[in-house]
């Protein structure tokens, strides 16, 4: 029998499950390609049967991991929403937490799913995800005054993904993060009241 490494039964399981997810998350981003059950058993650190505790195929596997990550990326744009204090400034941590986002190693994992993961996989998930998104945005616009705040955060949105795209393009001049801010703060600065 394996060793526990947790108070409970329950809460080890979840710990290897954890390790499981973080670790195919890993293997996705850096390679692109979908993990093996094996390459991620090795590399959470469990036998290499141990995994079928867990998911019976790569399918599964992949599945799981984009029911973990998308609510997990919406739950850290919201949290640096929910810490802004005025309506515009809620506005811009939207932006700059989606633009961290697209700047970090998160977004190579996204870029991978896309590309290994059936799309009816990814419907359901990535429509979810859009619509937390949307909310506190559109909250925050509403709080801003903006009477047409659905149709302005499909704007902010659009303008967003459209400079976020170009960070780190293997182009002579790639998008630096700082610059796609200073993009998005020179569009945004005065309606939000940001100088």
């Amino acid at each position: 029998m394996p060793r526990i490494t947790a108070p409970t039964v329950a809460a080890h399981r979840e710990q290897q499950l954890r390790a499981v997810l973080d670790s195919a998350r890993a293997i996705l981003g850096e390679t692109r390609q979908a993990p093996t059950l094996a390459a991620t058993a090795q590399r959470a650190g469990l036998a290499r049967s141990s995994i079928y505790r867990y998911f019976a195929s790569r399918e599964e596997l992949l599945a799981a991991v984009v029911a973990d990550v998308f609510p997990e990326w919406a739950g850290q744009v919201r949290a640096r929403v929910e810490a802004a204090t005025t309506p515009g400034e809620k506005v811009w941590a939207y932006v700059c937490a989606n633009i961290d986002l697209f700047s970090s190693s998160e977004q190579d994992v996204a870029s991978a799913l896309s590309e290994v993961a059936d799309p009816h996989l990814l419907k359901e998930p990535m429509e979810a995800f859009h619509a937390e998104l949307q909310r506190p945005l559109v909250a925050a616009l509403v709080a801003h005054g903006e009477p047409h705040a659905q149709l302005m955060a499909e704007t902010i949105e659009s303008a967003l993904v459209h400079v976020a795209r170009r960070l780190g393009e293997p182009v002579e001049d790639p998008l630096r993060k700082d610059q796609a801010l200073a993009l998005l703060r020179r569009l945004l600065g005065g309606y939000l009241q940001r100088g």
